[in-house]
């Protein structure tokens, strides 16, 4: 088992201030200096340099220069940056660079910060202690409100040793990182090495990777394996969350991967271009954010176009504000509920803010507070709730996708899925009991209405009652049909699905009249007129016939011999009984004919249904019984 704890750093802070000086003497690499048409093997991207290792602990410190570089990296995951240095150099102060990586540093919730004022030997401790007053102002109500101070000058190297044990201190006092779920790693930078193949770089938002892994590149769903693992320039047999990382994968061109795409182990990961979101505003906006406006979404290390949308409102401008609201994006993404993300107005640019997705698969909602109340159940469910709304959503999913929906553990999953509020079926869904009960009821309904209006059918067919509770998925709805079979509240015979309790009738209105025609029909005996014409002489309207003749037909109260000619039952009955009695076991028509007295108009289908009946089977010109005793 593996209890090493993995954690990367960022250096943040305001152009000039000192980041790359003081990450080189806490780390002897000068990352500004590794160009990639240096590298000619795996190795940590430019501005990656492992600051400290030993038994159990391993830190990685990022250096982010520029804005938009900073959030990138930053978003990379806040699972890839534990904690923050903010530099301030002491000759300058808080400038606006630091106020915008303070703002972002917020809406992406990293919470964990050591302060750095840098350059001290260019001023004197009074202007020191100016520089500290002007940043506790800054930080006043944010998270780094109560963050350490240390006093650094990375040229003459004074306090730089304070600063790596300090960072070392707090680190320890923060917990491991979860390495035994699903891996997932955003993919920053793809490249090929000549003689390897491709390779791709990023920091382990979660999970672990092993040597020779078969792994998923998604959201385009690609198959590859990890060929060789890097940390750190060193060939490694698996890299865990918290690590910067180079895979060589196999069996894939670099043209196939691009920036923004995502390695995972598994498809617990959702795909998705509509998520439902808490946004936070980043502060005094210069433009006001109206509904629908286009916007670009930074999240895990895709930036990608799109447009939000609120439920509640048509535009926003203000500090502090938080709406609980969606993202509609132009192209795919890989989430999951927790992920943090910022998006910023492509032109003219300004960050609008940043937050995190309450959930990964939104749908189309109505504009209104009813919308906003749901979101905000979300937000703030337990997991328990997250499992309810995700069924209630999908009415039944396997664990693989709750897993993907609620971004809980599968052993967490399992444990909640114990409750006696969920159903597990078809030896691989869940769904709530209540919707099992609610589906019931509705098919229940459904029957109970069309046996009202079809007294004379039995049932109704199958494939259209799945059709009317086609918002349910099919495998649930047949799930609920067989277990009220099983519970005699339904009942099948063929293709027709009835209440167990109903027996087909005619309708009292009706039952004269049919009375009338059967009556008609069983005196005239074996030289029946056609069957239409009992119908119409009993005045019994057309758009009643067909299932009226159904009705007799399956209670075998008529007996067809073409589609003409029909029998009363008792003188089919009879018929069948005189001829056996009165004829060997193998017969010809013109012996029937002297039994019966019938002419061929009637002898012959009699005879032909008698074969279709097996009661008899024909040979040539004879016909055999075949069960006569």
């Amino acid at each position: 088992m593996n209890n090493k704890r993995y954690f990367t750093i960022g250096m943040a802070g305001h152009i000039d201030h000192g980041k790359t000086t003081l990450t080189k003497a806490l780390t002897n690499v000068d990352t500004d200096r590794l160009k990639e048409e240096k590298e000619r093997q795996i190795s940590i991207e430019l501005g990656f340099a492992p600051l400290y290792e030993n038994d159990e602990l391993q830190i990685s410190v990022v250096d982010v220069p520029g804005h938009e570089r900073f959030i990138r990296q930053m978003i990379a995951g806040v699972a890839g940056i534990d904690l923050v240095v903010l530099v301030v150099a002491a000759d300058e102060g808080v400038m606006p660079q630091t106020r915008e990586h303070l703002h972002i540093l917020r809406l992406l919730g990293i919470k964990h910060g050591i302060i750095a004022i840098t350059k001290i030997d260019r001023v004197d401790e009074e202007f020191i202690d100016l520089v500290r007053d002007d940043i506790l102002e800054e930080l006043t109500g944010t998270v780094f409100e109560n963050a350490p101070f240390t006093l650094v000058d990375s040229v003459s190297r004074k306090g730089v040793n304070d600063l790596k044990n300090l960072i070392i201190n707090e680190l320890k006092k923060q917990e491991a990182r979860d390495i035994n779920g699903a891996f997932r790693l955003p993919i920053d930078q793809v490249f090929s090495v000549k003689g390897q193949g491709t390779v791709v770089r990023g920091t382990v938002y979660e999970g672990a990777v092993e040597e020779g892994q078969a792994l998923m590149i998604m959201p385009n769903g690609i198959e590859t394996r990890a060929r060789q693992l890097q940390v750190h320039h060193k060939p490694a047999k698996s890299a865990y969350a918290g690590q910067r990382t180079a895979i060589n994968l196999s069996g894939i061109a670099k043209e196939d991967i691009q920036r923004g795409d995502v390695l995972v182990s598994s498809e617990h990961f959702i795909v998705t271009k509509t998520i439902d979101v808490a946004l936070l505003i980043a502060g005094e906006l210069e433009y006001i954010v109206k509904q629908r406006m286009p916007i670009k979404c930074h999240i895990g290390t895709a930036e990608v176009l799109g447009k939000i949308v609120f439920f509640d409102r048509n535009e926003m401008k203000g500090a502090n504000a938080e709406v609980l609201c969606q993202i509609r994006l132009d192209q795919e993404i890989v989430t999951k509920r927790g992920d943090r993300f910022i998006i910023r107005r492509p032109s003219p640019q300004e960050t609008i803010g940043g937050g995190w997705v309450i959930d990964p698969k939104g749908e189309k909602y109505r504009f209104g507070l009813e919308t906003v109340e749901d979101l905000e159940k979300k937000k703030e469910g337990t997991p328990k709730e997250r499992i309810i709304a995700a069924l209630l959503a999908a009415k039944s999913l396997s664990v693989q996708e709750i897993v993907k929906r609620t971004s809980l553990s599968e052993q967490e999953l399992i444990d909640y899925l114990m409750d006696e509020e969920f159903l597990f079926y078809d030896n691989k869904e869940y769904t709530l009991v209540k919707t099992k009960e609610q589906i019931e009821v509705e098919i229940t309904s459904i029957l109970q209405t069309f046996h009202s209006e079809n007294p004379l059918k039995l049932g109704m067919n199958k494939a259209e009652l799945l059709q009317l509770i086609n918002r349910y998925p099919k495998k649930l709805s047949e799930f609920v049909l067989e277990q009220g079979m099983e519970m005699s509240v339904f009942a099948k015979k063929d293709q027709y699905i009835f209440l167990n309790e109903f027996t087909p009738n005619v309708p009292k209105s009706w039952q004269k009249r049919a009375e009338n025609m059967l009556a008609q029909l069983k005196m005239d005996g074996f030289k029946v007129k056609y069957l239409s014409d009992y119908f119409t002489s009993a005045g019994i309207p057309n758009d009643l016939v067909l299932d009226l003749k159904r009705f007799l037909i399956e209670n075998e109260e008529i007996i067809s011999l073409d589609e003409q000619f029909y029998w009363h039952a008792d003188h089919f009955k009879m018929a069948v009984k005189q001829l056996k009695e009165h004829t060997a076991l193998e017969f010809e028509v013109g012996d029937a004919k002297e039994v019966l007295d019938l002419s061929r108009k009637y002898m012959i289908p009699f005879l032909e249904k008698l074969d279709s009946l097996g009661i008899t089977e024909r040979i040539e010109n004879k016909r055999v019984w075949l069960d006569k005793k």
